[in-house]
């Protein structure tokens, strides 16, 4: 290269995050990854009848995926869904208090799983997948602190009506399985999958 002049920006294929969830941000922000696109898929995310929970997670974050990527061609574009099982029931985002109590209060006392389920593709049209599964242990709610629980309103927006990273923390005395995967995203799975496709952000 001749003396003095400045070498070639290379352009890399930008990351889309297709989420419009600040937990999957920031997650990512955490170890250092920050998307150029973030673009919220918008699809409808009704159960199937008789679906599973790792089924129904597994079809919406391919779901997602497919949405954004027809937006964004040339692009890694990532997207996930959280589903909280109590056993074969999935439990919903509580639209009201009255939900996000009966989430509370099956929850209470016992265990369940968390799955998150993860969708990339390459700007080549190359997909990957993979289901992680967390299991926590709720421990049992005195009727006092679910009523103050819900109350705050931490409830609202949150697959099975609680943040393991914010008030409800105080409910959890055990987890066995990625931390990360119950705020919103399973870090050390997403990244593998993204660096197998030839990501290197």
């Amino acid at each position: 290269m001749p003396k003095g002049r400045a070498s070639a920006t290379i352009r890399l294929p930008a990351l889309v995050l297709g989420s419009a969830s600040p937990r999957r941000r920031d997650l990512l922000r955490q170890v250092g990854v920050e998307p150029a696109v973030i673009d919220a898929a918008e699809i409808d995310e009704t159960p199937e009848r008789g679906e599973l929970p790792a089924a129904y997670a597994r079809r919406i974050a391919a779901e997602k995926l497919r949405a954004v990527a027809a937006r964004h061609p040339g692009a890694f574009v990532l997207a996930a869904d959280t589903v909280v099982a109590a056993g074969r029931r999935i439990l919903p985002k509580p639209a009201d208090l009255a939900e996000a109590r009966a989430c509370l209060e099956r929850l209470s006392g016992r265990n369940h799983k968390v799955l998150g389920a993860v969708a990339v593709q390459a700007p080549d049209g190359r997909t990957a997948g993979r289901l992680v599964t967390t299991r926590v242990r709720f421990r049992r709610l005195h009727p006092d602190e679910l009523a103050a629980y819900l109350d705050s309103e931490e409830w609202r927006g949150k697959a099975g009506g609680y943040a393991i990273q914010g008030r409800a923390a105080a409910f959890v005395p055990e987890i066995q399985g990625s931390y990360p995967n119950v705020v919103g995203l399973p870090l050390v799975e997403t990244l593998a999958l993204l660096r197998g496709l030839g990501w290197r952000g």
